[in-house]
C-alpha cells in the first residue's frame, strides 16, 4: 500500500481516543511601552482566539485528516468547559462524549503573541486524578465506544483523566476487541502503557524514561531500544523536532530514521497532536508503523508551518506525499478538489484571525495579467483561495480546443506562486458553490468584470465582505496569447 492510498482510506477508519482535553486561547495584542511601576512590558490585547487543545486537538486533527472520530474525556462544568464543549461541536464526523465534573477547572492555557511572539503563557487547571464517579462514567462510556473502533488514541497530558487503572482498561479492551492502540504518554514510566502498539514521546520524554539523553541518531535508537524493552511497547517512534522522527520496533529489528519535512518553523503548538492523529488514521487504514510515520512526518511539517494551535487537512498532506513522490519539494499552495476540505482550510485559517480573499478563472495560460491580479487580490488579505476551473468546464466555456493546459499543470503553476495560498479546482460554469461554501471576506475580480457579471458578489456583500476589481492590464489575455501563437504558426 502507497502513502496516497493509505490517505485516501482516512475517511472509512474511525479513530477513538480517550485523554486530557483543554481549552488553549491565544490573546493576540501590542506591545508598546514599558510600565513606570514596574520594568515590565504592557501588553494591549486586541483579539482572543480560542481553540481546542490536548486529546481534543488531537480529534479535530483526525476530523481534518478525513477520518471519523469519538473523543471520550472529562471537564469541570464551567465556563471554560461549556466553551471546549461548544467548539467540540463544531467539529465534522467528531463524536463528544465528555462527563462533566462539578467543582473541577478545565484546563485552560492562556499564551500572550505579539508580533507573532510568545510573551508568557498562564495555565488554570486541575491536575487531581478525578473522582471515583466520573471513572466509573468513563469506563463505561470507553466500552459503548470502543466496539466501533478501528484504533485507539491515549492522549495523555497529566491532568489527572487518565488514571493507572483507566489505561489498563483501556488497552485491554482494545486488545480484546482486535485494536491498535496509540499512546501520547506525558509520563517518565512507560510501564504503564504496557501492551500498547505505539508510543510517541519526544526526545526529552524519551530521555527522561530511558535515562539516555537523546542526542542524535544513535542514542534516539539507543533510548528506543531501552523503552521498548521495560514497558513491553510494540514500537516506539521518538519525534525529534528539526531532527525529524526515529521509529525504533519492539521485535529487536532495524530502527528507521525519518527527517523532517517541514522547511520553515512558524509554531510548534499542536505538532505533537497532528502526529498522533496521521499515526492512529494510518494505522487504522492500514499501513506499517514506519509508513505511518512518514505520514506523520509530512502532516507535522504542514502544521509547524502554522501560526498558534493548527491542523492538517487530508488535501493538504496528499499534496505534500504527492511532492515527496515527485521528488519536489515540499511547499507551496494545496490544490484541493473536495469543496469540503476547501471549507476546513479556511476554517483553520479564520479561526487563526486571518481575512479570506477569493478569486477565480480558467488560468490557461499564466500571463503577467494573471499575476498582476493574484498580487493585488493577495494583498487585500492575509489568505487567498483561487478558483480554478476544471478541464470540463474549461471546454464548456471556452470551447473545444480549450483548455491548452490540463488543469493539473494550470493549478501546479498557480500553487507555485507566492501570492496564492490554497487553489479549489471546480467542475461548475462558476465557482458559487464555492464563495457560498467559504463566504470570503473579499471577493476580486479583474477590472474589466461589470458589476453584474462578478459572479458571488451578492453573496460576499450580504455576508459583510467586499468586492473589489483590480486594476486592469489591457491586452493580456490567455485567448490572445493563443491567438498570437496560432499566428505566428500558421
Amino acid at each position: 500500500m502507497n502513502l496516497l492510498d493509505t490517505i485516501s482510506k482516512f475517511s472509512e477508519v474511525k479513530v477513538l481516543i480517550i485523554g486530557d482535553v483543554m481549552l488553549d486561547r491565544f490573546l493576540h495584542g501590542e506591545v508598546d511601552r514599558i510600565s513606570p511601576e514596574k520594568p515590565v512590558p504592557v501588553f494591549n490585547p486586541t483579539r482572543d482566539v480560542q481553540t481546542l487543545g490536548g486529546a481534543a486537538n488531537v480529534a479535530q486533527n483526525v476530523s481534518a485528516l478525513g477520518g471519523q472520530v469519538v473523543l471520550v474525556s472529562a471537564t469541570g462544568d464551567d465556563g471554560a468547559g461549556r466553551r471546549l464543549a461548544e467548539l467540540l461541536g463544531e467539529v465534522a464526523h467528531l463524536d463528544p462524549r465528555i462527563v462533566r465534573v462539578p467543582g473541577r477547572k478545565t484546563t485552560e492555557k492562556t499564551r500572550l503573541v505579539a508580533r507573532g511572539n510568545h510573551l508568557l503563557r498562564m495555565d488554570v487547571e486541575t491536575r487531581e486524578p478525578l473522582d471515583s464517579e466520573a471513572m466509573v462514567q468513563l469506563a463505561d462510556l470507553l466500552e459503548e465506544s470502543i466496539q466501533d473502533a478501528d484504533v485507539v488514541v491515549i492522549s495523555d497530558y497529566a491532568k489527572g483523566v487518565l488514571s493507572r487503572p483507566l489505561v489498563r482498561h483501556v488497552i485491554d479492551s482494545a486488545s480484546r476487541n482486535g485494536c491498535p492502540t496509540i499512546v501520547d504518554p506525558k509520563i517518565a514510566d512507560l510501564t504503564l502503557y504496557r501492551g500498547a502498539d505505539i508510543v510517541t514521546p519526544n526526545s526529552k520524554e524519551a530521555g527522561l524514561s530511558s535515562g539516555i539523553a537523546v542526542i542524535d541518531d544513535a542514542t534516539a535508537v539507543e533510548a528506543g531500544r531501552a523503552m521498548a524493552a521495560t514497558a513491553g511497547i510494540g514500537a516506539v517512534l521518538v519525534t525529534r523536532a528539526s531532527d525529524g522522527m526515529t521509529i525504533v520496533p519492539g521485535d529487536g529489528s532495524a530502527a528507521t530514521h525519518v527527517p523532517a519535512a517541514a522547511q520553515e518553523v512558524f509554531d510548534v503548538v499542536g505538532a505533537g497532536d497532528t502526529v498522533v492523529a496521521a499515526v492512529a488514521l494510518a494505522v487504522g487504514a492500514g499501513a506499517s508503523t514506519v509508513d505511518a510515520a512518514r505520514i506523520a512526518n509530512l502532516g507535522a511539517g504542514i502544521v509547524v508551518a502554522k501560526p498558534g494551535t493548527a491542523t492538517a487537512t487530508q488535501g493538504e498532506l496528499r499534496a505534500a506525499v504527492s511532492d515527496v513522490i515527485a521528488g519536489h519539494r515540499q511547499g507551496g499552495a494545496p490544490v484541493l478538489r473536495d469543496v469540503r476540505e476547501l471549507v476546513q482550510v479556511v476554517a483553520t485559517q479564520r479561526a487563526q484571525g486571518r481575512r479570506i480573499g477569493f478569486t477565480n478563472g480558467c488560468f490557461d495560460i499564466v500571463h503577467p495579467g494573471h499575476v498582476h491580479t493574484l498580487k493585488y487580490a493577495r494583498a487585500q488579505c492575509d489568505f487567498l483561495v483561487v478558483g480554478l476551473n476544471d478541464d470540463g468546464s474549461v471546454q464548456r466555456l471556452k470551447g473545444p480546443s480549450r483548455p491548452v493546459n490540463e488543469d493539473t499543470h494550470r493549478a501546479a503553476v498557480l500553487a507555485g506562486l507566492d501570492s496564492v495560498d490554497a487553489v479549489a479546482v471546480f467542475d461548475a460554469d462558476t465557482p458559487i458553490e464555492l464563495i457560498d461554501s467559504i463566504r470570503p471576506d473579499v471577493l476580486v475580480k479583474g477590472g474589466d468584470y461589470g458589476d453584474d457579471q462578478i459572479v458571488g458578489a451578492d453573496i460576499v456583500l450580504k455576508s459583510g465582505g467586499e468586492v473589489l476589481r483590480a486594476p486592469f492590464v489591457a491586452g493580456l489575455s490567455s485567448s490572445n496569447v493563443i491567438d498570437r501563437i496560432r499566428e505566428t504558426l500558421a
